[in-house]
């Protein structure tokens, strides 16, 4: 069912043109299309398995946002996934937790408004946060988790799948994906974006003692591959005590894969998980969250209260990311004026790690988790909520909704390379800057020479994704000493005072 998000019509003198300069980083449709209610796949929930006794099929859902009247057939997709304690509400004793929470819509239809197309994804909830042990907390925690990180990526093979198989019916480029979460989606995007194995999830925090016949106790993995699916949710799980399936297979001939997770509020489940490999993340936290670390610490259930496991929060992650140099390509968005405001705020208290943007409240208010949330006063958990956002309003949450989509979105269209991304915002295209790239194709070495000192230069690969960046060298020929990227095609952009230049590389 589609429905009409605004009453305004979208002004029929805007020029195809005039949005392509600007879309992706300004809001440049007035109106946008919801698709609501989209099966991207279907898995084993455990939501009613006191009751039935079994794990049954779900329908996974979606809502589809996209910009009404864009002519555009090639657009990035950003997954959106809201908070809600892997439980549904109001149960979750939380104000939120559903695909129509305020923040949650209020988000995904800015980015739509901006030009992307944007999923607001259910996900499988159920796990037992008031289990009268931390060992049984844990062990239903995780497996939840890992069901998040699965649908995470069956609702990308979805859109992957939509295209190759159904004429890309919303207009995607599936070479340029999102995921943004908000708290518990937040955890998510994080898990999604650094499970890069099975092997991740068997930790020692992870394993917990069990009986296998009188007086033999063994450790066993909470999360077993052959019982909970692998990783990306491509393989059947069947449970060996009683044959209860507990994954389904979905678009399996797809890929997983996505270029930058966004995370608000959320907490990775180990810091181990973090890699070289992984994507580009952003991250937004209150540095006084009472419910997830900032940096590592205990796991909170909100609303009960309880200690569950040791997690690390968007501080250590994106410290981790920096130390790798996965969010290097960020640099690329600090001159980017329009939101120079919210870097300043964010570079004025995350100690120059590239991507996070620390939500400082004020003294007396230390504990507002979710600065950005709002609600109507008859929510069944609105005490609950008003005890970590007592001053909440729309007001409020739409202000710090700037402050997020103002600081996230510039960053994105770099990692993404999008037209008229914010890398390199204020140089206007001219033939006066020249580059010259040789060995082309290469092998071991590769020089770059322009008419001017080189100032900056990045290195695409056909994805959109930052393989490469330098700045400093302050020199007309520079000749890359680093490690070579993988064999491929790419492109290189350089910066100089004379302007942009761009060339294609092969590496062989």
């Amino acid at each position: 069912m589609k429905k009409t998000f605004t009453l305004t019509a979208l002004m029929a003198v805007l020029a195809c043109s005039g949005i392509q300069a600007q879309r992706y980083l300004n809001e440049v449709f007035d109106e946008v299309t919801v698709t609501t209610n989209v099966t991207y796949g279907v898995n084993a929930t455990v939501l009613a398995y006191q009751l039935l006794g079994e794990a049954i099929p779900e329908d996974l859902k979606l809502d589809v946002y996209e910009p009404a009247g864009d002519t555009e057939t090639n657009r990035p997709v950003v997954l959106y996934f809201h908070t809600g304690n892997f439980l549904p509400h109001p149960q979750n004793q939380s104000p939120g937790g559903l695909r129509a929470d305020s923040a949650a819509v209020e988000i995904c239809t800015r980015l739509a408004r901006m030009g992307y197309v944007v999923a607001s994804c259910d996900y499988r909830l159920g796990w037992n946060p008031i289990a009268p042990t931390q060992d049984e907390r844990v062990f239903t925690l995780i497996n939840a988790a890992y069901r998040g990180v699965q649908d995470c990526r069956t609702a990308i093979r979805f859109f992957r799948r939509s295209v190759a198989e159904e004429n890309n019916p919303y207009g995607i480029d599936p070479d340029k994906v999102v995921v943004w979460g908000q708290g518990t989606g937040g955890y998510i995007s994080f898990a999604a974006a650094t499970i890069n194995n099975y092997d991740d999830v068997v930790l020692p925090k992870f394993i917990r003692n069990v009986e296998v016949s009188p007086g033999v106790i063994v450790p066993v993995p909470m999360v077993l591959e052959e019982v909970n699916g692998d990783i990306y949710g491509t393989s059947v799980g069947i449970n060996p005590n009683d044959g209860d399936t507990l994954c389904y297979v979905n678009h399996e001939d797809y890929s997983s894969d996505f270029n930058v997770a966004v995370n608000m509020g959320g907490a990775c489940g180990d810091i181990s998980w973090v890699g070289a490999e992984d994507p580009p993340m952003i991250s937004f936290q209150t540095p006084t969250d009472p419910f997830a670390p900032y940096t590592t610490g205990t796991l909170i259930v909100p609303g009960v209260n309880l200690p569950v496991v040791e997690v690390s929060g968007s501080y250590d992650v994106q410290a981790q990311l920096n130390l790798f140099g996965n969010n290097d390509v960020f640099l690329l968005a600090d001159n980017y004026a329009p939101g120079e405001p919210y870097t300043t705020a964010a570079n004025a208290n995350n100690n120059g790690f590239n991507g996070l943007y620390p939500l400082v409240r004020p003294a007396g208010q230390p504990a507002d988790s979710a600065p950005w949330e709002w609600w109507a006063a008859a929510n069944p958990n609105n005490a609950n909520g008003l005890l970590t956002n007592p001053d909440m309003s729309a007001e409020k949450g739409r202000a710090f909704i700037d402050s997020i989509i103002g600081y996230a979105i510039p960053r994105v269209t770099c990692v993404l390379n999008l037209p008229g991304n914010a890398c390199f915002v204020g140089v206007e295209e001219t033939e006066e800057a020249t580059l010259t790239v040789f060995p082309n194709p290469a092998r071991e070495n590769v020089t770059f020479r322009a008419n001017a000192p080189i100032e900056r230069i990045a290195i695409y690969d056909l994805a959109g994704k930052c393989v490469f960046f330098r700045e400093g060298m302050k020199s007309s020929l520079w000749q890359m000493n680093e490690a070579m990227p993988a064999r491929g095609m790419y492109t290189v952009e350089i910066l100089t005072d004379r302007g942009r230049a761009v060339e294609k590389l092969i590496i062989e």
